[in-house]
């Protein structure tokens, strides 16, 4: 059975020119067309709109909403188990906001005075790396690893975490500016404790995967910012991580 674009636009509740553009982007293209070249729709685009609003709605980009629907590894059932997960998570985030809320009624309520910090602390106070799901999902998707990287997190943790990532590229950049090799004890040992950090957060975090990680921090420019924010940045330094990373895993076998 076809569904027309204005039928799919009324179901979804999406204008039809947001389907246009759906389609023309290769998101969502309809399996079929009328005799009169009309675009027609079948159950299983239906299926797939159904997933990409989803994940739209969840805040991901398009570009990471195409990636993840297209991933062969994922049947529908585990979508809908990650887009669950997904979900709680956001009801984590928005049980905050309330509580928030009310704390700053009750503080109206009765006549008390807020701090700037108390007036946004509705927001959040604290959040994560601007990116930071969108890349869990990009990266690890199809991995066990994703469920515990996307674990909702206090803003405490989130300070913590950020505490010792800040003392982490402190040592990090001591190091490096020195001119000590990355095979040295002293690099490879930071290495170390980065792979930590790493399974602080992914729940594990073995050497093979730590030499994957750390090969994007010397490719991709995104990825290195996570880690070492662009105030902090080197010429040459995100290579050095990789070279680290590596030592350390060629050590651990030794």
């Amino acid at each position: 059975m076809g569904y027309p674009v204005g039928k799919v636009a009324a179901l979804s509740g999406v204008t039809v020119r947001t389907l246009h553009h759906y389609d023309e982007i290769g998101l969502l293209s309809p399996s079929g067309r009328t005799s009169a070249g009309y675009r027609s729709y079948s159950d299983d685009d239906l299926d797939r709109l159904q997933r990409v609003l989803f994940y739209r709605e969840l805040g991901l980009g398009l570009e990471t909403i195409a990636k993840v629907v297209d991933d062969p590894s994922l049947d529908a059932l585990e979508h809908l188990r990650r887009q669950r997960a997904l979900l709680v998570e956001r009801i984590g985030e928005l049980t905050r906001m309330v509580e928030s809320v009310d704390r700053v009624i009750t503080a109206k309520e009765f006549g008390n005075a807020l701090t700037p910090e108390e007036r946004f602390e509705v927001f959040g106070g604290f959040r994560e790396p601007e990116g930071y799901a969108e890349e869990v999902v990009r990266r690890w998707g199809e991995t066990p690893q994703w469920r515990t990287a996307i674990t909702p997190r206090s803003k405490e943790e989130w300070i913590e975490a950020e505490k010792v990532r800040e003392d982490w590229v402190r040592r990090l950049l001591a190091v490096f500016d020195s001119g000590v090799p990355a095979d040295s004890v002293a690099a490879m040992d930071l290495a170390e404790e980065h792979r930590g950090m790493l399974a602080a957060f992914m729940g594990d975090c073995d050497f093979t995967t730590h030499r994957e990680l750390a090969g994007l921090y010397a490719t991709e420019p995104v990825q290195l910012g996570f880690l070492v924010r662009e105030p902090d940045q080197r010429p040459g330094l995100g290579e050095y991580i990789r070279a680290a990373v590596h030592a350390n895993a060629d050590r651990a076998v030794e």
